[in-house]
């Protein structure tokens, strides 16, 4: 099974569809409801919530996610002689529900094959297929906000710019910007003084950038100076985005908490700054890609 350890918690819908076709005396069948075994759409719609229960028992790679909805819809097609079955499910998690969909219109697709089989033998299940999903990093209403996004990482460590300690977290950083269609512009390391960043992420904002991510100096160290200085030229602190970091690596490490993480934003450019680990850094990056990119239009008075 792929690990979804790094995946955020969201609202994910899916939507599937297929057919069962038959012969028109079949369908007329159907709508009087004159079928040997009973009432064909109450049985493949109980059908379909059972498989669909079922999924991650029967699909060996498949997580178990909690189904938190889920809607089937039957319609007689005469020009098509066909069943037509609609899924759509919702569930609040790490990874997506389409395959719950799919297994549901499958599962009440056989179910109305054998419901009909002694009455049709050219029965076909056919066109079985995902309509729509939504939700996490794939999700085409947060991903557009990033497309086009340029950004710079600077990290802030005395260690790092001595020579002493190699970078970790500003490479990650970048690894995950890239991954997310993000140019970065810029990546530098300086050390722990104030000015020095100050400095640098005012030159950056001049250029027009859409994020600014810096890394380190948001310990408890005598040197962690990073929060203090990006704070004190802030326009405007947004915490909910530091918010969002700190719970994120909270599921994950109890230490997450002593994290004194900041964002904000400075004229239409936004300023993040992460822990200097590298796990640090990639968690948190994780918890706000890419739908931090959303705060462009903001910026711009063009709403949500």
């Amino acid at each position: 099974m792929n690990d979804i350890t790094g995946k955020k918690t969201t609202l994910r819908t899916a939507q599937a569809e297929g057919f069962v076709f038959c012969k028109p005396e079949t369908l007329k069948r159907i709508k009087e409801n004159t079928l040997p075994k009973g009432d064909l759409f109450g049985v493949a719609k109980a059908a379909a919530l059972l498989g669909s229960k079922k999924t991650a028992e029967l699909i060996p790679h498949c997580h178990p996610v909690s189904i938190d909805a889920f809607q089937v819809e039957f319609e007689v097609l005469d020009d098509k002689n066909a069943v037509r079955i609609q899924t759509t499910a919702k569930s609040i998690g790490k990874t997506g529900i389409e395959m719950e969909a799919l297994t549901g219109v499958s599962v009440a697709a056989l179910v109305i094959y054998d419901l009909l089989k002694p009455i049709d033998k050219e029965l076909s299940i056919s066109e079985i297929k995902l309509l729509e999903k939504k939700g996490g990093k794939t999700d085409a209403q947060i991903t557009k906000f990033a497309a086009g996004s340029k950004a710079a990482i600077l990290v802030c460590s005395d260690s790092t710019f001595a020579g002493k300690r190699e970078d970790g977290s500003g490479k990650a950083i970048l690894e995950l910007l890239n991954e997310h269609g993000v140019e970065t512009l810029h990546s530098e390391i300086v050390p722990d003084e104030p000015e020095t960043i100050q400095k640098k992420v005012t030159e950056w904002v001049k250029e027009g950038l859409d994020l600014i991510v810096t890394t380190g100096g948001t310990g408890l160290g005598p040197r962690d100076n990073t929060t203090e200085a990006i704070k004190e030229i802030l326009d405007q602190e947004i915490p909910g985005i530091a918010e969002a970091m700190r719970s994120f690596g909270q599921d994950r490490t109890p230490f997450a908490m002593l994290s004194r993480s900041l964002a904000g934003r400075i004229g239409k450019t936004l300023i993040v700054c992460v822990p200097g680990s590298t796990n640090g850094a990639t968690e948190s990056m994780q918890a706000i890609l890419p739908a931090i990119f959303h705060a462009k239009k903001m910026m711009r008075g063009e709403g949500h």
